[in-house]
């Protein structure tokens, strides 16, 4: 017998093998269907596909063979490795490299061939073979197959370590964004407490001083009033955009409509506003948290950027076979034609006479909620008459 010698790029080819982070790993049908498919093919008993580690010669799948690895120094594939194509040993008995070999005495291991698992980086990882316990041949069509398969065993090698690389990238951002939900969540908290005392303060000074004020005075105090409320609303809508997935966690119920826009008509609305939606309206299976909340944002919006006298907004609803449909329309001042494209997109804003800041980040969330519940959403508008947002729900299985 001869122990098979290492190849030139050994070192290479170990760090290689290790990258696949395959040796070790339980049985799967990938693998397990590919032994299966060979063996029939090739009509043997005897079908492997090993990767070949420093010491030992592991196998990912074993068909018709009882143990999932053996040394190294009496594998046959540990010479597999070393050819450029097919090795074929018709009768190993006959083989001065293999004829006292104890795979040949204690298995009966007579016939052989095997073809390299050649990476993309033409490093040979192992080898998909056939034994059987007679000598024989195998014909043009079967090499081929074997050929091809081993094509198919190194891309399911290069489809798991993409996965791999992929689910540790995943885990890694998964990371990141827990911190940075911590951070905003922080963050955002420690901002709110002086940010109430300078609007409270800012009140007061006003209020105690109303006679005293300069023109000027009481117009620094208004730009004071109006700053303090845009940072407001960016810590609002910070705080509201990195809870949005916990929302999507929510159980789903059946929700009454009519109590839903009465919540938040009790939330938004003053006197001389008029929200209006279907009566006796009940909508089964949804998640009533993320609907609430994509609904007091669109509602929120319609009211702020409305300068009538009489500020309208009226939900409507219908529903396919597959979704919930709403629609959520105001009589405000309305969007430009050539800005509706990107109001989803967080931190962009629509400048208007009106007044009003926007944070940007709103709409954005919104979207957010929609599509992650498997819907979409969209707005038609025209400037100082209203829009109408609609946006879809994907129906849930009771």
């Amino acid at each position: 017998m001869q122990t098979p010698k290492l190849p030139l790029n050994e070192i290479q080819r170990l760090n290689a093998v290790k990258s696949y982070n395959i040796l070790d790993t339980l049985p799967e049908s990938d693998y397990d269907n590919i032994t299966r498919l060979v063996a029939t093919i090739c009509d043997v008993p005897i079908s492997l596909i090993t990767i070949l580690d420093g010491d030992r010669n592991f196998f990912k799948s074993h068909y018709g063979f009882p143990f999932n690895e053996y040394p190294r120094k009496i594998s046959f594939c540990g010479h597999t490795i070393l050819e450029d194509d097919i090795l074929i040993i018709p009768d190993a008995r006959l083989d001065e490299r293999f004829k006292d070999n104890p795979l040949v005495l204690d298995q009966e291991a007579i016939f052989y061939a095997g073809v390299p698992l050649v990476n993309p980086e033409g490093l040979s990882l192992g080898s998909i073979c056939v034994f059987d316990h007679k000598p024989r041949e195998i014909n043009e069509h079967q090499i081929d197959a074997l050929k091809t398969l081993s094509k198919q065993v190194v891309n399911i090698f290069e489809l798991r370590k993409k996965n791999e690389i992929l689910k540790k990238a995943k885990q890694e951002l998964e990371k990141r964004n827990k911190q940075l939900k911590s951070f905003a969540s922080h963050v955002s908290h420690d901002l709110k407490s002086p940010l109430s005392n300078i609007i409270s303060l800012t009140d007061l000074l006003r209020n105690e001083n109303k006679h005293k004020l300069s023109g000027d005075s009481i117009q620094y105090l208004d730009y004071i009033g109006e700053s303090t409320t845009v940072l407001k609303d960016y810590i609002d809508g910070i705080l509201l955009h990195y809870k949005a997935d916990e929302l999507l966690k929510s159980k789903l119920e059946n929700l009454s409509l009519d109590n839903l826009c009465e919540d938040i008509r009790q939330i938004l609305t003053s006197k001389t506003d008029e929200l209006s939606s279907p009566q006796g309206l009940i909508i089964t299976n949804v998640n009533k948290a993320a609907l609430s909340q994509i609904l007091i944002n669109l509602i929120d919006n319609a009211l702020k950027y409305n300068d009538k006298s009489k500020r309208l907004v009226e939900i409507t609803y219908e529903a396919d076979i597959f979704n919930h449909i709403f629609n959520v329309t105001d009589n405000g001042i309305g969007i430009p034609k050539n800005k509706q494209a990107y109001i989803f997109e967080i931190f962009k804003t629509v400048k208007n006479d009106f007044g009003k800041s926007s944070t940007g980040i709103g709409l954005s969330t919104v979207k957010d909620l929609v599509e992650k519940l498997g819907g979409e959403i969209s707005v038609t508008s025209k400037e100082n008459i209203g829009s109408t947002f609609t946006f879809t729900l994907l129906k849930q299985s009771e």
